[in-house]
């Protein structure tokens, strides 16, 4: 019996991920047909600005180590059915906390500062995350709008921070703060975006979410809470205390993402530091059907689509905006196939 379940589960899998393929590249190739623009080509342009070198290829795992991040830290908020979208302000946080770090006067060693700034990112994300959960249980605020809020007022901070009191000597932009010193960057393989230290992250989050969603006490409990909150309380599990738990997790890994973002990727902090990785994660998780196993592949095809993307209008003189249209196309492609598993359900 168990056996036939695990046989469905695997069928009902491949059939959305074959059925969401369809319509993801049948909803590009239509848009692009719209658009003008040589259907063929702009597919194969896609491809080779993500991997035709190695350097691309490294861009390519710049955007995919943020994504999976936020990825597997929005699996704790689903497993207890809380729609985390205050996810971006909780990697803009946890970015604003790590530049915080870096900045503390006094510390010689920049492995010191390096490991400090990786650790309050994690409490910068993870109190951001924690502020939305304490909205929806101690106020009643629903999560989302609780999330949104959060979001407009971590932006409104990272804009303060570089419009005031860290801005550049003597000038303020949108371009951000002042670089950081060489020895704050995290060492990148030659002629690579890519932090080596970010994909060991990358690899040792997924799998330590793994262990504790599938093989914990803490999974099961974060199970029983999402499916029934009613009967997680007849076995003295209190669906409020995972609730903030799952949220503050969700946060601590976006956190993360922010701390890469700064010390790997833009050696500073920018308004724009979140790069909107937090909302393409949301979309990667539903498309996965929250499963783990699934999220590496998801994230690498957004990713490779994020950086391929940048080739259409430099070489087919395409508007830049396309990629976001083709992406919110794959918004309405996962709506449509999580609705088709509603109907599933209730069948």
């Amino acid at each position: 019996m168990k056996n036939l379940s695990g046989a469905k589960l695997t069928e009902r899998a491949a059939f959305d991920i074959l059925l969401g393929s369809i319509l993801v590249l049948g909803f590009t190739a239509l848009i692009l047909f719209i658009t003008g623009a040589p259907v063929l080509a702009a597919f194969q342009n896609i491809w080779l600005g993500a991997f035709a070198s190695t350097t691309k290829m490294s861009q390519v795992l710049s955007v995919w180590i943020p994504l999976i991040l936020c990825a597997c830290g929005l699996l704790y908020t689903f497993k207890v059915n809380l729609w985390n979208i205050g996810i971006e302000g909780q990697i803009i946080m946890g970015a604003i906390f790590a530049m915080a770090a870096l900045r503390v006067p006094g510390i010689e060693s920049p492995l010191l500062r390096l490991f400090l700034a990786f650790l309050t990112s994690l409490l910068g994300g993870g109190i951001w995350g924690l502020l939305a959960g304490l909205l929806k249980t101690r106020g009643g605020v629903h999560e989302i709008f609780g999330g949104l809020g959060l979001n407009f007022v971590a932006q409104g901070f990272v804009l303060w921070l570089i419009f005031g009191p860290w801005k550049r000597p003597g000038i303020a932009s949108m371009s951000g703060t002042e670089l950081l010193g060489r020895e704050l960057w995290l060492s990148t393989p030659p002629g690579w975006r890519m932090a080596t230290a970010g994909l060991i992250i990358a690899i040792s989050v997924i799998i330590i979410t793994w262990l504790l969603l599938e093989k914990s006490h803490l999974g099961l409990n974060l199970r029983a809470v999402g499916q029934n909150p009613r009967a997680a309380l007849l076995y003295r599990i209190s669906p409020e205390n995972y609730y903030l738990q799952s949220i503050s997790i969700a946060g601590a890994c976006a956190g993360l993402a922010g701390f890469l973002q700064v010390t790997a990727v833009y050696h500073r902090l920018i308004p724009s530091i979140s790069s909107g990785y937090g909302y393409l994660a949301l979309l990667v998780v539903l498309l996965a059907g929250y499963r783990i196993m699934l999220l590496p592949f998801l994230a690498l095809f957004f990713a490779s689509l994020n950086v391929g993307a940048v080739q259409l209008p430099i070489v087919l003189q395409l508007d830049s905006s396309l990629s976001g249209v083709i992406q919110g196309c794959c918004v309405l492609c996962a709506l449509f196939i999580l609705g088709i598993r509603q109907r599933r359900r209730q069948s």
